[in-house]
């Protein structure tokens, strides 16, 4: 089993910029969709963009569009989340989960399987 660590997360004023780290432990990824979801507080956990290891599709959501991007480290079996334009209202936690490749994009969190604890990402106005 996978275990996924992320990391890069802080304080940062509006309208700039932070990268986030996904890095998995246990074995390499294989043909899985990895994704980032984020969780502000009170709220449920929400779908935000994720990528196919195997052949580097990515798919995001229209809040995130041409603001974030994934990206991924083959040798160092990792995923990336580059956010930039940030809002406050984006403040919150933001995980990185992992499922194997079933032929589409899932964007509720129970169709993903391994999860990481989460990065606190504040957005101050």
């Amino acid at each position: 089993q996978v275990q996924l660590v992320e990391s890069g997360g802080g304080l940062v004023q509006a309208g700039g910029s932070l990268r986030l780290s996904c890095a998995a432990s246990g074995r390499t990824f294989n043909n899985e969709d990895v994704a980032w979801f984020r969780q502000a507080p009170g709220k449920g956990r929400d779908f935000i963009i994720a990528l196919n290891w195997n052949d580097g599709s990515t798919y995001a959501t229209a809040p995130v569009k041409g603001r974030f991007t994934i990206s991924r480290d083959n040798a160092k079996n990792s995923v990336y989340l580059q956010m930039n334009s940030l809002k406050p209202e984006e403040t919150a936690v933001y995980y990185c989960a992992a499922r194997s490749r079933s032929g589409s994009w899932w964007t509720r969190p129970d169709r993903y399987d391994v999860w990481g604890q989460g990065t606190q990402v504040t957005v101050s106005s």
